[in-house]
């Protein structure tokens, strides 16, 4: 029983993918750029962090009813949790470059905010780094993008 484990394990762990995401490689399954990515495995639940910040920020996207992107809201939680959260509105897509590229707004009106990042080689479609722009002053900040949740298309 004890030598079956290994190679049940091992089996398991092949059948669902895990096994190149967790060895950073580029399966045959894994795109190396998000050019290559379905649009709907950009749907569901993400967690953004800025700045190295240990705070976590909850990305919800879905389809865009109007155009071939995604649409959604950021959750961004007060530090302490002591006053209420920040939800912005997001929509983008991924460019002709391999960039995915999100405009954010917190009226639903102007932008407030530029995500603009690229897919992480190994990382299987679940997680994006790049530069989030606040359009108030202009500043940058470094963001990572990870996924957390299933897919969920109408979002």
């Amino acid at each position: 029983m004890k030598r079956l484990l290994p190679a049940f394990l091992a089996a398991l762990l092949a059948a669902t993918g895990c096994a190149t995401a967790t060895q950073g490689g580029n399966g045959a399954d894994c795109p190396a750029d998000a050019r290559e990515l379905p649009l709907q495995s950009l749907y569901g639940r993400w967690e953004a962090r800025f700045d190295g910040s240990a705070a976590v920020a909850t990305v919800q996207l879905g389809r865009h009813p109007e155009y071939a992107g995604v649409r959604g809201t950021i959750t961004r939680h007060a530090a302490g949790g002591s006053a209420q959260p920040s939800v912005a509105q997001l929509a983008g897509d991924v460019d002709d470059e391999g960039a995915l590229s999100i405009d954010e707004s917190l009226d639903g009106r102007a932008i407030s905010g530029v995500w603009a990042g690229t897919l992480q080689p190994g990382s299987c479609g679940r997680e994006f780094r790049g530069t989030w722009r606040n359009a108030a002053d202009e500043s940058t900040h470094p963001f990572v993008l990870n996924k957390t949740g299933g897919t969920q298309g109408n979002q």
